[in-house]
């Protein structure tokens, strides 16, 4: 029987924004990351577990004593010596933001590296979460001992919760995304999509048309579409959940990473997917009135709760 924790599988990075002349701010974020860090700000009872590979570095024991500051463990997590964490950076035009990546190499890529710890972190938990760009860091062999890992955990009793948020340039060809994203969603309770990934990897016409389609794989969907409503898929029904308009908003970075932290902390705690997707829509739209990925924890349950 799974326990009370949620573990998210993935890759945290040293994050460069804020950007003034020269000057730029340095924090901790990635899609996985970012999402574990709404849905434990909105369930503080729940134990929080970022499940990852770590270096020796002085930057990497800032990533892990940033996590345990903030009530996050790593649980069995690998470290690495010799390697280090991968760094992006932020530039925004308006809102809308850009990324530059130095990750080739990042100590995350080394994620399932001991089977056993794997296997460990993500054992009796409420939840498990990962996401195509998990996916995307790792070789075939690692990827397919993460995919069984996690086949492991939701065949005794853990929601296992994906979004295939697709990067082409982290993939070799987009055949090979198509593929790996395929097999996790075999592995999926609830799928969290955005349309235009899928639109960009599997061709969908419409939000309607990526719905039908991931319904044949996952008993739960929910398509995002930035400010468009949220298609919300539960045992052939489809429903719209209408997003919130930000006027202004400051930086969109993490929007849709905080809504799926916001849709399963609502699910985990009872709501039923139209409440947790309007629920999930406030938690993004708080977000992107903050700058960087990470909005403070007491902006996200203000949000939250509405």
């Amino acid at each position: 029987m799974a326990g009370t924790g949620v573990a998210s599988i993935g890759e945290c990075m040293l994050e460069l924004s804020g950007q003034t002349g020269p000057n730029w701010r340095m924090g901790f974020a990635g899609d996985t990351f970012n999402t574990l860090w709404a849905l434990h700000a909105l369930s503080t009872e729940r134990p929080a577990t970022y499940v990852s590979a770590f270096g020796d570095d002085p930057f990497s024991q800032g990533q892990i004593g940033f996590l345990a500051e903030n009530g996050i463990g790593i649980g069995s997590s690998p470290v690495i010596a010799g390697a280090r964490p991968g760094l992006y950076a932020i530039t925004l035009t308006g809102a809308e933001r850009s990324f530059t990546y130095w990750r080739s190499d990042a100590a995350a890529r080394q994620l399932a590296s001991d089977p056993a710890a794997l296997a460990k972190n993500i054992e009796n938990q409420a939840l498990v979460y990962f996401s195509g760009i998990t996916l995307a860091i790792l070789d075939d062999a690692a990827r397919a001992t993460l995919l069984a890992a996690v086949a492991k955990a939701r065949s005794v009793g853990s929601l296992v919760a994906f979004d295939p948020n697709y990067r082409s340039r982290l993939w070799r060809n987009r055949e090979d995304a198509q593929a790996a994203i395929v097999e996790a969603l075999a592995v999926t309770d609830i799928a969290l999509p955005t349309f235009p990934d899928e639109q960009m990897l599997f061709g969908d016409a419409t939000p309607q048309a990526t719905a039908e389609r991931l319904g044949q794989l996952v008993g739960e969907v929910v398509v995002k579409n930035g400010e468009a409503p949220a298609l919300v898929a539960q045992r052939g029904t489809l429903r719209e959940v209408p997003a919130i308009h930000v006027a202004a908003p400051a930086d969109t970075t993490g929007a849709g990473d905080s809504f799926n932290g916001g849709y399963l902390a609502a699910r985990l705690a009872g709501h039923d997917p139209l409440e947790a997707a309007r629920r999930a829509h406030r938690v993004a739209a708080a977000v992107v009135q903050v700058r960087g990925a990470l909005a403070p924890f007491e902006t996200l349950r203000t949000a939250f709760e509405g």
